[in-house]
């Protein structure tokens, strides 16, 4: 009798142990494996546009310029700036896609700010504020449905997702990574709480809130 309890004690504590494991797998804690665009034989997408006239076309610039933010290890808290644009350690979701943008050559403060007063009956907004209007996900949702171009939300169009593009979900936004998992579904950039570990996560299976993809024209 004994010896049945240990073994069923020892079951129990396997079958808890992959649990956690399995659970920390899932919530991204521990690390999956990424895939480029070669291994599925993926043509990379690269922009015609140079729009900071840097040598690098806009779709490239826009991931390279978002790997350098992420790269300052911002921390999650959501503040105001009289600047704008976050200029201490912390950031929020739309501050990735924003600093992408900007290291692209592209103002997204400004951006907005002009589109919403030239269409503000598409903007659920009473009162204007450049400084924080951009960095809302639902303007986001609309300046980008108006003024880039809209792709699918199919994360199994494997060829329609490719690094640089921009991807809202309901109440999130993050900048589309050009590493894929397992199944080629693509890695997301992105910033979501003060609790993630990593900044680029295998997230896009795991949700059913994708509003829109977006790619800058």
């Amino acid at each position: 009798m004994k010896k049945k309890i240990i073994i069923f004690i020892s079951i129990g504590i396997l079958i808890f142990t992959l649990l956690i494991i399995y659970l920390l797998y899932l919530f991204n804690y521990i690390p999956h494996k990424m895939y480029n665009n070669e291994y599925f034989n993926i043509k990379t997408y690269t922009s015609n546009i140079d729009k900071d006239n840097d040598g690098i076309d806009d779709q490239t610039d826009i991931l390279n310029s978002v790997r350098e933010y992420i790269g300052t290890k911002p921390k999650y808290k959501s503040k105001y700036y009289a600047s704008g644009y976050p200029d201490d350690e912390y950031g929020v979701c739309t501050d990735v896609v924003a600093n992408g943008l900007k290291g692209a050559g592209y103002d997204l403060m400004e951006l907005v700010n002009e589109d919403i007063i030239n269409n503000k009956e598409n903007y659920n907004i009473d009162t204007i504020d450049k400084n924080i209007d951009f960095r809302r996900v639902q303007n986001l949702k609309v300046y980008f449905e108006n003024n880039s171009i809209s792709l699918t939300t199919d994360i199994y169009d494997l060829e329609e997702w490719q690094g640089g593009d921009i991807v809202i979900f309901q109440n999130h936004i993050g900048i589309i990574s050009n590493n894929r998992n397992k199944n080629g579904v693509t890695f997301v950039i992105h910033h979501a709480n003060p609790y993630q570990r990593y900044y680029e996560e295998d997230i896009l299976e795991s949700r059913n809130d994708i509003v829109g993809h977006y790619r800058i024209s």
